[in-house]
């Protein structure tokens, strides 16, 4: 059914984690969402400041008539989107990392997905140069099981827009810097009866330096591998209590999840040692070798090359060369 704009009902409820973020990039953020055919009462813009070291609202102006400003200790970025979906009351959610900004053309298009009933999820694409393309190709809708197991998805959760109502119990886990998002996504798409895909690169992902995923120091980056074996485990163990078609949806996700592991463990650490020790502890829960299915030819491909000491020697070797050409 159409969204009914005359019971003046929040559609969507904006949901901006932030911490030590620059001013000016957060005021673009808000300004994005400003800037969309959004009425007023249409939309609820909500800042959850993780312990920022200085808060930003003051600096905000006349935009912070315009927002839910919710301060609260550092507690990491899982804890500030569970208190930003404690607190919304939007039909539907969409969240967005306080240093990046919403285009509004390719944006327009994904609200007009959930404004006219035709989905109760959205699954967009990002960029990280502003584009003009205006022209958007869209499939579905279709549940977010067959999604799954049809293709691989995008772990993040900044490019989905989703109905409020499907979440029930479900939210982020504390505790991991990284990846939290991949723990999360693959359960509510699991949720999702009417899910469209479409090409519109509606989020502007700007890269920032200081962002945690930009961090090079090898504890880092071992907290990162850690943090994605840990959603790896979980997402494994709840494999086991799925029915058939969602099992055979999140098996898909866990592997190519694998498959990213091994791969960062190779070019995050380049160590031989660590890179077999991970694989021996794989091993052990059945996440390797990897299974043999034919999801993609690089899925396939890089399946072969890791099930040989071989293949793994030489990914060794050529993996960090290849990513340092990026």
């Amino acid at each position: 059914m159409p969204y009914k704009q005359e019971n003046q009902k929040k559609l969507i409820s904006f949901i901006i984690p932030a911490y030590n973020v620059p001013v000016d990039m957060l005021r673009a953020c808000i300004e994005s969402i400003g800037e969309l055919s959004l009425r007023p009462f249409e939309r609820e813009i909500i800042i959850v400041d993780d312990g920022s070291d200085e808060s930003p609202l003051a600096a905000l102006g006349m935009l912070a008539d315009d927002i839910i400003y919710i301060r609260q200790k550092n507690q990491g970025v899982a804890v500030a989107r569970n208190m930003g979906l404690k607190m919304a009351e939007g039909d539907f959610v969409q969240f967005i990392d306080a240093d990046d900004v919403l285009l509004r053309t390719p944006y327009e298009h994904v609200i007009d997905l959930v404004r006219y009933g035709k989905a109760d999820l959205v699954m967009f694409d990002f960029c990280e140069k502003p584009n003009k393309n205006t022209s958007f190709k869209d499939e579905g809708p279709m549940t977010g099981a067959t999604i799954m197991r049809q293709q691989n998805i995008h772990g993040s959760v900044c490019t989905i827009l989703f109905q409020r109502s499907m979440l029930g119990s479900l939210h982020f886990t504390p505790g991991f810097a990284y990846g939290e998002d991949e723990e999360f996504t693959p359960q509510l798409l699991l949720r999702a009866e009417r899910v469209i895909s479409t090409t519109a690169r509606a989020y502007y992902y700007r890269q920032r330096p200081a962002s945690a995923i930009n961090r090079k120091d090898m504890r880092s980056r071992l907290q990162r591998l850690g943090d994605a074996k840990d959603v790896l485990l979980s997402l494994h163990k709840k494999c086991s209590i799925l029915p058939p078609e969602e099992r055979v949806a999140m098996q898909r996700r866990t592997a190519q999840l694998t498959m990213d592991y091994i791969y960062n463990v190779i070019v995050l650490t380049q160590s031989r040692h660590y890179l077999d020790r991970q694989l021996e502890e794989l091993g052990k829960i059945g996440l390797f070798p990897l299974p043999d299915r034919d999801y993609t030819q690089k899925y396939k491909w890089f399946r072969r090359m890791t099930n040989s000491s071989i293949g793994r020697t030489i990914l060794m070797r050529t993996l960090p060369l290849l990513n340092r050409e990026r």
